[in-house]
């Protein structure tokens, strides 16, 4: 099969296109161990990662869409082997509880409703930490923890999180009120392992590096802003932009990329753009993803260069539907 189109809208014609479907791209494939790998650290970023671990002081990272705020917390995690990064995705229904642990009281009664014995002592099955919680047990080495889009929250979230970074511990009431009788319970931890709370409460060894990321679509409270220190992520230039395409498609990819980023750069000046959106359209638009045969960057064919155009649009659309107008 040379067509580079798997898909042809043929269904009363099945066929066994997928089995031509080349790899993913490397940003799209899912390894966990590889995430990061790729990434471009500028000069103040490098800076400002350092002083956070120095300080043991929260990182809060703004910037448009696309920009490398996630990103940056897997880099640090990869390059300075810290383990998997504990992620907290913030919604508006987003709470502190839910970010220290969550305990399953309706099933504990359920389970005691069903047996003669007192399962006191089994309390732990039902309570599993979550990432900020998992991120302040006890370690010889930080654990990363990324809190993304923290400006999505609630209101009162910045100003819950307050005393969690400036103590470094919290307390399960669940478990407190019975260490007269139970002083080390065992529970699960938000990474599929299994932790051991000494008398209700953890308290971190080493503080984390926590990410917070932000799209700066409001303002935290003073507070909050004094206990972190503050990354804004600019765009990447266009030599910038040439190295993460590098980074990701190979130096052989380049000179055919150059047109590409080169449109993007232009494009960008009339709404925001993500970087990623490029390296879609360099994969697609050049022969890393086999569909030379339609979409040659040399070709002079008029109705090939049309529908390359055609595509590029298409893969590189504003963020917001009110931009570039």
């Amino acid at each position: 099969m040379t067509f580079w189109k798997i898909f042809q809208g043929t269904p009363e014609k099945p066929h066994n296109g997928i089995e031509h479907l080349p790899e993913p791209p490397n940003w799209r494939k899912f390894d966990k161990k590889e995430r990061g790998i790729t990434y471009q650290a500028r000069g103040e970023e490098i800076e400002l990662v350092n002083a956070a671990l120095y300080l043991r002081r929260p990182l809060l990272v703004t910037g448009k869409p696309g920009t490398g705020k996630s990103s940056l917390a897997y880099a640090v995690a990869k390059e300075l082997q810290l383990g998997k990064v504990l992620r907290w995705n913030i919604t508006t229904r987003s709470t502190l509880q839910q970010g220290l642990y969550r305990y399953d009281a309706i099933g504990r009664l359920q389970d005691a409703q069903g047996s003669s014995k007192d399962n006191l002592g089994e309390i732990g099955k039902y309570i599993q930490l979550g990432p900020l919680g998992t991120a302040l047990l006890p370690s010889p080495n930080p654990k990363v923890l990324l809190i993304d889009e923290i400006d999505k929250s609630d209101i009162d979230l910045p100003n819950d999180l307050l005393n969690i970074f400036e103590e470094g511990q919290f307390e399960i009431p669940e478990l407190a009120r019975i260490t007269e009788k139970f002083s080390k319970i065992t529970v699960q931890t938000y990474d599929n392992r299994t932790a051991t709370i000494i008398s209700g409460y953890v308290q971190c060894e080493a503080f984390p590096f926590v990410i917070l990321t932000s799209n700066g679509e409001r303002e935290f409270p003073p507070a909050f802003l004094r206990r972190c220190l503050r990354l804004d992520l600019r765009e990447p230039t266009p030599q910038e932009l040439e190295a993460i395409v590098k980074a990701h498609l190979g130096d052989s990819i380049i000179e055919q990329a150059k047109p590409i980023i080169e449109k993007f750069v232009n494009l960008r000046k009339k709404g925001d753009l993500a970087t990623d959106q490029l390296l879609n359209a360099i994969y697609m638009l050049t022969n890393t993803a086999n569909t030379s045969d339609f979409l040659m960057l040399d070709s002079q064919d008029e109705e090939k260069d049309q529908k390359k155009e055609k595509l590029i649009e298409r893969l590189l659309q504003y963020l917001s539907s009110t931009e570039g107008i």
